[in-house]
Formats: C-alpha cells, sequence, structure tokens
C-alpha cells in the first residue's frame, strides 16, 4: 500500500508535465501560424488583392440584411466598442485586484494592455482606408486594417475564458464558456462586415492579431511559471499562485 502512492503520483506528475509540454507547443504553433497567416493576409491586402474576396463577403453578408438584424448587429458592435470595452476590461483587473488573485491580474492587464498597443501600431503601420458604411453610419475616424473590435473582443473574451476555464470542474461548464466567449467574438466581428465599417479582411486580421497575442501571453507566462516553480523546488519551498 505505501509503495503503490509514490508510484501513482509520479505518473500523475508525469502527466501533468507531459500535458504541460503539450500547452505550451500548442500555444507556440498557434500563435506561429495566426502571424504567418497574418503576414500573408497583410501582403494582400497591400496589393490589393483582397478587393474580391471583400467585396464576395460583404455581398454575402448584406443580402441577408433586416431591420431586426441590423438593431441586433448594432448592438453587438456597441458591445465590441471601447466605449463599452474599457469600463468591462477595468472592472475585470478591479476585480481580480480586490479579490487578491494578482497573477490573474497580470496576466489580464498584459492581454488587454497589449492588444490596445498593438492595435494602434497596426493601424497606423498599414494605413488602411475606411469602406464605405451601410445604413448612413458615419465611417469611424481610425483606419480599417485590421479591425480593432475583433481584435480587442478576441483578446477578452478569449483571455477571460482561457483563465476561468481550468478553475471549472465540469466539462459542460467549460464547454458553455467557450461557447459564449467565441459566439461574442464571431458576433462582434460580422457586425463591423455587416455595417459595412470593416472590410472582412480587416475583421480576419484582427483575429489573427488577437491570436498571436492571447497565444504569446500564455505561452510567456506557462515559460515564467514553470521557471519560478523549478527554482522554488530547488530552494525546497514553493511560491504562492498568487
Amino acid at each position: 500500500m505505501h509503495t503503490r502512492r509514490p508510484h501513482k503520483q509520479s505518473v500523475a506528475g508525469e502527466r501533468h508535465a507531459w500535458s504541460e509540454r503539450v500547452v505550451l507547443v500548442l500555444g507556440f504553433l498557434s500563435a506561429l501560424s495566426a502571424l504567418l497567416f497574418f503576414a500573408w493576409l497583410a501582403e494582400e491586402m497591400m496589393e490589393g488583392d483582397t478587393a474580391r474576396f471583400d467585396s464576395t463577403i460583404t455581398f454575402a453578408v448584406h443580402q441577408h440584411a433586416t431591420p431586426r438584424l441590423t438593431a441586433v448587429m448594432k448592438a453587438l458592435t456597441i458591445l465590441g466598442s471601447s466605449v463599452v470595452m474599457t469600463p468591462l476590461a477595468i472592472l475585470t483587473l478591479a476585480l481580480c485586484y480586490f479579490r487578491r488573485e494578482f497573477h490573474a491580474l497580470k496576466v489580464l492587464a498584459a492581454t488587454f494592455g497589449g492588444a490596445l498597443l498593438l492595435e494602434f501600431i497596426l493601424k497606423l503601420t498599414f494605413h488602411r482606408p475606411r469602406p464605405v458604411p451601410f445604413f448612413d453610419l458615419p465611417a469611424p475616424a481610425s483606419f480599417s486594417f485590421p479591425s480593432g473590435h475583433a481584435l480587442f473582443s478576441f483578446c477578452f473574451f478569449a483571455g477571460i475564458a482561457a483563465l476561468l476555464s481550468p478553475r471549472l470542474s465540469s466539462q459542460r461548464a467549460k464547454l458553455g464558456l467557450w461557447s459564449i466567449a467565441i459566439a461574442l467574438i464571431l458576433g462582434i466581428g460580422l457586425s463591423r462586415i455587416y455595417l459595412g465599417v470593416h472590410y472582412p479582411s480587416d475583421v480576419l486580421a484582427g483575429y489573427a492579431a488577437g491570436i498571436v497575442w492571447v497565444a504569446t501571453v500564455k505561452f510567456v507566462n506557462e515559460l515564467h511559471h514553470k521557471n519560478v516553480e523549478h527554482e522554488w523546488r530547488a530552494a525546497g519551498s514553493f511560491p504562492n499562485p498568487n
């Protein structure tokens, strides 16, 4: 009885270490793939090769326009705007602080802050003019590529889902959490195309940039966590996870 428990613990430890390595590799591959896709899409956009794709997708989406759907899309685009997302991000960080979940606070702050900086740099880099909006909406003042709504909504909702998912014991709860996050991300991106304030390639580029940043933060966080854990194990004690 006493000899089996250490063996079981060692097997469980090896499985945990293997799963962590898998997560690191998948995170790295996801970030690399999204980065290559973004680079390819940006090159195609600069050369004007996305025009046919953009017009085809925009026309197909707008064919389904109805007054009720337009109201839903306007609500989704407001949800993804800085007017709503900025207070939500600040509230989320404040909640982490008052709950003394400082690790979550650091990860989410890096995710949100990096997303804003990335959007600012990329828009200034590519200087893509906006399309002509539908429904007599005013064109936003910022540049078009990539979509900031798509980028930040991905970083916000996917970042929170990635942080909360491991804390849920039920697979159904995890699936529900990710389903809501994905539905909101896709809905906000689709609203930008539907309303005509972004080209479809802008939205895809926003998602790709979001994947790059979220995967990068996850990858760096896991590496840092493993390094700290290794150092504390070598010292004979363990850090507070917060």
